[in-house]
């Protein structure tokens, strides 16, 4: 590997011990490959390294590692859609869409997305890397990303760890990686998943007005509430839709409502929750007893839980007590917060959330080993740098989160910018029925819904580690990309 510029510098990681290690400030690591997909043969390299987060003086404050794709056999990049990838936390490195969603290798996984020995990747027949070139973006203190102290061995966590922060500091690093890859002319399309979706909402507008740097598309992948308040009653009748979801996988519907498709009772459920439901909760502790009976009824039948556990709880039946109490009385196992398919095993039933997650302590079994080996082996970067998969970035400031409105302006200012939302039936974390509630309020005037899409699949928070949905989803960014590419020499005016 050749070190363009390298720093050794003492490095804290959560205050409790230190260690001297190397940090690659400036480093780049070219391989070449080739994958099938959509039965072509498509040659790319693979860029792998790390680039610095400059201050105002023009001194490195951090170093963020970075993999780009790139196909070799289109030279001219100005019609190549550039696809700029986050993942969430705050605090996740971008390892969960590199190598399980868009990238060019995925997990050997089962066709669930369950963890299978030996570990490794294989080629994915799905990527969008036949439309589009890629690049994933570690933040400070994810994957091999790392601040670096000043002379006093200070770290500045302000410029860093928040919404505001994170943001502005990505915005002037995506500049320079623009400038030294050649890909100011390309289509760019921002991709975020979780915590990213509030990251990219926030950077299409920071990049449109400090960088003037104007996008095609925005992706949001299981996304937060991206600053949309939704407290109160319509959070609590927001949940109800993704109960129907999870008791329906795990088949603790009443006959007549598991024999459904799903999409179809979920419309259904919608509707209730909306116009029925909602009116109840609103009312609170005034609600005529009848309709607060009702409602339970009604609740209990959607959800696969008892109407006394929903009475007990004034109709607000708290989510990480559902995740523990669906499946109580039937096998006693849990169900997983980010993907509800996942079962865990608690030391007792008895309680109100469960001792961990299911799912994710399944997805790190799979994920761990395989990025660890793939970019060491595959891509030949060589660090003793830890990869951190949730690196510590906390306390995280989430103050002054107004990143809807900001995309709303975005798109506001450039007729070009789509946004398509992405969301698993099965996630209970980010539900897909607050994804449709912010896509619904992020333009309260509907001048602009034509240029907002959902798609939902049959899978939870990484909808794409089930097979079917790696290529369902996949295709849909395909689509959304090719869609969403102006005609040429079309004008961007309203």
């Amino acid at each position: 590997m050749k070190h363009i510029s390298t720093l050794l510098l003492l490095f804290f990681t959560l205050g409790i011990y230190a260690q001297k290690v190397e940090i690659p400030v400036d480093t780049t690591v070219v391989t070449e490959h080739s994958v099938r997909i959509k039965g072509q043969n498509i040659k790319y390299t693979a860029t792998t390294g790390t680039q610095p987060v400059w201050d105002e003086s023009g001194e490195p404050i951090a170093s963020l590692y970075y993999t780009y794709y790139k196909r070799s056999d289109i030279q001219n990049t100005e019609n190549r859609p550039l696809v700029i990838s986050f993942n969430g936390g705050p605090g996740s490195a971008s390892v969960w869409m590199h190598i399980a969603y868009t990238g060019p290798r995925v997990l050997k996984i089962d066709d669930e997305g369950f963890p299978v020995q030996p570990y490794g990747i294989k080629d994915n027949p799905h990527s969008i890397l036949d439309v589009a070139d890629i690049v994933y973006v570690n933040p400070v203190n994810t994957g091999y990303s790392r601040p670096i102290p000043d002379k006093e061995g200070k770290i500045e966590r302000e410029k860093f760890f928040g919404v505001k922060a994170d943001i502005k500091y990505l915005a002037e690093w995506l500049n320079t990686f623009m400038t030294r890859n050649n890909r100011w002319l390309s289509p760019k399309y921002l991709i975020g998943e979780s915590y990213g979706t509030t990251r990219v909402s926030g950077l299409a507008l920071e990049l449109q007005n400090s960088q003037w740097m104007y996008l095609n598309g925005v992706i949001l992948v299981s996304p937060t509430e991206i600053g949309i308040d939704r407290e109160g009653p319509v959070e609590v009748a927001n949940r109800l839709p993704y109960f129907t979801a999870a008791a329906w996988y795990h088949n603790a519907l009443p006959q007549e409502l598991q024999n459904r498709e799903l999409v179809d009772l979920l419309a259904e459920v919608e509707e209730y929750s909306i116009n029925e439901l909602l009116p109840v909760l609103i009312k609170g502790g005034f609600t005529e007893t009848s309709k607060k009976q009702q409602a339970a009824e009604k609740m209990a039948y959607y959800s696969g839980i008892s109407e006394k556990v929903i009475l007990q709880n004034n109709l607000e039946v708290p989510i990480r007590y559902f995740w523990k109490e669906l499946l109580r009385e039937d096998s006693g196992y849990t169900v997983g917060r980010l993907d509800s398919r996942y079962l865990g095993l608690d030391a007792r039933e008895a309680g109100d959330s469960p001792d961990y997650n299911s799912e994710l302590t399944s997805w790190l079994h799979s994920f761990t080993p395989a990025i660890n080996h793939y970019l060491r082996e595959e891509l030949n970067f060589k660090t003793d740098l830890k990869y951190f998969m949730f690196g510590p970035v906390h306390p995280w400031d989430r103050s002054g989160d107004n990143t809807g409105e900001n995309l709303r302006q975005a798109m506001a200012q450039n007729p070009n910018l789509d946004v398509l939302v992405q969301s698993g039936y099965f996630d209970g974390a980010t539900t897909y029925f607050n994804a449709k509630y912010s896509m619904w309020q992020l333009d309260k005037s509907g001048k602009m819904k034509d240029r907002l899409s959902f798609k939902g699949y049959k899978s939870g928070h990484m909808m794409y580690l089930r097979a079917e949905d790696l290529k369902n989803a996949n295709d849909d960014i395909r689509e959304f990309i090719e869609n969403s590419l102006p005609k040429e020499g079309a004008p961007a005016k309203y």
